[in-house]
């Protein structure tokens, strides 16, 4: 689900719908505050695209964004979510 381009980890997922895509995210920022840890992300009607980089390491992937994406990845995995290629 993860691909790592320069120096972030992202991810692009698409939902049935827009109400979809927006629930993902409710769930994702939840998660986010649990890790202290936030992404950037964009959403497009059903489309929601997620880079995660670790700013205070200077822009670097680290431990925190990949234990991020494995939550997100996780609870991906139990919604109704296509990953893009």
């Amino acid at each position: 689900m993860w691909k790592q381009v320069k120096d972030a980890l992202v991810a692009e997922l698409v939902f049935k719908n827009f109400v979809d895509a927006f629930a993902f995210m409710t769930d994702v920022a939840a998660l986010a505050e649990k890790h202290d840890h936030h992404p950037e992300w964009s959403n497009v009607y059903n489309r929601v695209t997620i880079r995660l980089t670790t700013h205070d390491a200077g822009n670097q992937v680290t431990d925190k964004d990949r234990k991020l994406a494995e939550a997100i990845e996780a609870l991906a995995s139990a919604s109704l979510v296509q990953v893009s290629d």
